[in-house]
């Protein structure tokens, strides 16, 4: 289900967003929602060069399987 959000912007802002949407023939609320996914994916996920940097790394590769070793056996302790 749908939820509503309240967002505050300023008239310069709310004046780009609204130019935005309607050049793509949207409504305001869409290319909002289509813009932040958006910004969400590009930062969400590691890209192809930076994969490839940490799957090179075996310094980093060993300690990442030592980590998932040690949660694995619940070794360790929360820090808060």
């Amino acid at each position: 289900m749908s939820k509503t959000v309240t967002l505050r912007l300023s008239e310069d802002t709310y004046a780009k967003f609204r130019a935005f949407a309607q050049s793509d023939n949207r409504s305001l609320s869409n290319f909002i929602e289509t813009s932040a996914l958006r910004y969400i994916s590009e930062y969400e996920y590691v890209d192809e060069f930076e994969m490839t940097e940490i799957d090179n790394n075996d310094e980093l590769q060993k300690s990442l399987k030592r980590a998932l070793s040690d949660a694995k056996n619940r070794n360790g302790k929360l820090v808060d």
